[in-house]
């Protein structure tokens, strides 16, 4: 693959990892790289390949060290930079996402209906940690004065939390509906008394595509999670964001503002059901990720940003992104871990819906299967880069909703065999179909079928 190569950059320490695929290609033949201040060469078989590095970035050859060759991944090799590239813009937190006494609309992030409308907050204010409660002792030398009292929103306000938004649902007309009521604001009651019976019936859901955006906390406050809704002034209008896209990027800015204000690195993703799916350890913000596909017209088998780097992108990207661990915690899987962690003062909880936990456990598994495997993994974990600022994409976003029914019959069918991992004969144009969904691949493309089927449900099966 012509020019094929992958670049970690750590702006901070001015350093980065340098992965050249080209070759990998041809694991026996000779070749030659030759790094430049701006742009790299890599020469083998008779044929010589150039690839300019994006502007900013300027490397320093003469401090090329640890040059080593792996199989199957290329050439690895670390250099330090003339100088830092330009700092990355600052991410916007939830808190600045709001401010008073403007109009706002709230989108439904899925397909772009409105769930809030004109809505005018004369306050904005933020909550404290969810277990803000549990330290009152040591606050006050008397009673909890808090014991009988909540904190919800009064009529025009809007209380921000970690990872949602909470608004007071009097007077609200134009808002979704739940399945079990004709409007979502709240008013579904009991005749026994306020209290909402099930978790089910609080959920708030989008009517268009039936999405998840929050859930009812009271009889008129509502919860919006941060990664279900598009927040937008009135005067401005929607913009559609990759699915994937959108949860990366919400869920690093949360690492990257907690991280920051309270210096915490370890945390727990949870879902609205109580159930922690994931566990997640911060291990950098200041990363620059940097790839090239190469002129070759066929993918390699470790690409970054998949369907991301297409053609029309340009040759090279480069990207901001999170650096973590993380272990998944579905299916009693590193359950002594997790426990440990619960009792531990210094994790922190994310709480999203269930479903989103999912989804992102997902973008998990695929992004880290896309690395080189040399580094998929540490200290037992496994590594992954949460993107959080992105280019402009307009194609359809990955079915992330689909994977939990795939799966299921993945499971029924028995297209994966467990010991052998490999697919039916009969199943393989099902499970390329399924590879098709996951990663938004043409399917008319000329691929061999079977490989890029079982890669798909390799996935699936080391993600639930």
């Amino acid at each position: 693959m012509a020019g094929a190569f992958l670049m970690e950059i750590r702006r901070g320490t001015q350093s980065a990892l340098l992965v050249i695929r080209a070759a990998a290609e041809l694991p026996s033949a000779p070749v030659e790289v030759s790094v430049c201040a701006d742009s790299l060469e890599v020469r083998s078989g008779g044929s010589c390949d150039a690839a300019a590095l994006p502007a900013g970035v300027r490397l320093a050859p003469s401090s090329c060290r640890g040059l080593r060759r792996l199989r199957g991944e290329g050439l690895h090799l670390r250099v330090r930079l003339r100088g830092a590239p330009p700092s990355a813009d600052v991410v916007f937190t939830l808190r600045e996402s709001l401010k008073p006494n403007k109009n706002y609309v709230f989108y439904c992030q899925s397909c772009g209906d409105i769930a809030v409308k004109d809505r005018k907050f004369l306050r904005v204010l933020p909550l404290p940690s969810e277990n803000w409660s549990d330290l009152v002792e040591e606050w006050c030398c008397h009673p909890d004065p808090f014991a009988r009292s909540t904190l919800h929103p009064q009529h025009g306000d809007c209380f921000v939390g970690d990872t949602f938004f909470l608004l007071n649902s009097g007077n609200e007309s134009h808002v979704p509906e739940s399945p079990m009521c004709c409007s979502e604001a709240g008013h579904h009651v009991s005749q026994c008394g306020s209290k909402l019976k099930s978790k089910e019936n609080t959920r708030v859901i989008c009517k268009r595509c039936k999405a998840i955006l929050g859930e009812t906390v009271s009889s008129d406050t509502i919860k919006y999670y941060a990664t279900e809704v598009i927040i937008q002034p009135t005067e401005g209008s929607f913009s559609p964001t990759p699915r994937s896209q959108f949860v990366q990027s919400i869920v690093a800015q949360c690492l990257l503002e907690l991280s920051s204000a309270k210096s915490t690195f370890r945390f727990t993703i949870k879902g609205d059901n109580g159930k922690t799916y994931i566990l997640i350890w911060l291990l950098n913000s200041d990363t620059l990720l940097v790839e090239s596909l190469g002129s070759s017209s066929s993918h390699s088998d470790f690409t970054l940003f998949g369907d991301i780097l297409t053609p029309s992108s340009g040759p090279v990207r480069s990207w901001n992104a999170v650096k973590v661990l993380y272990q998944p915690c579905i299916q009693c899987r590193n359950k002594e871990l997790a426990d440990a962690w619960e009792n531990d003062m210094g994790v922190h909880s994310l709480k999203f819906p269930s479903e989103t936990c999912l989804e992102l456990l997902l973008i998990l598994g695929l992004s880290t299967t896309s690395l080189p495997p040399s580094l998929r993994c540490m200290n037992s974990f496994q590594l992954f880069h949460l993107f959080w600022a992105f280019g402009a994409r307009e194609d359809t976003h990955i079915l992330l909703s689909w994977i939990p029914l795939l799966w299921s019959t993945v499971k029924q069918q028995q297209i994966l065999d467990k010991d052998t991992r490999k697919v039916n004969t009969k199943s393989e144009g099902m499970a390329f179909k399924i590879f098709c969904l996951l990663l938004n691949y043409p399917r008319k493309k000329k691929v061999n079928k079977g490989i890029y089927a079982v890669k798909s449900l390799i996935i699936l099966s080391n993600v639930f």
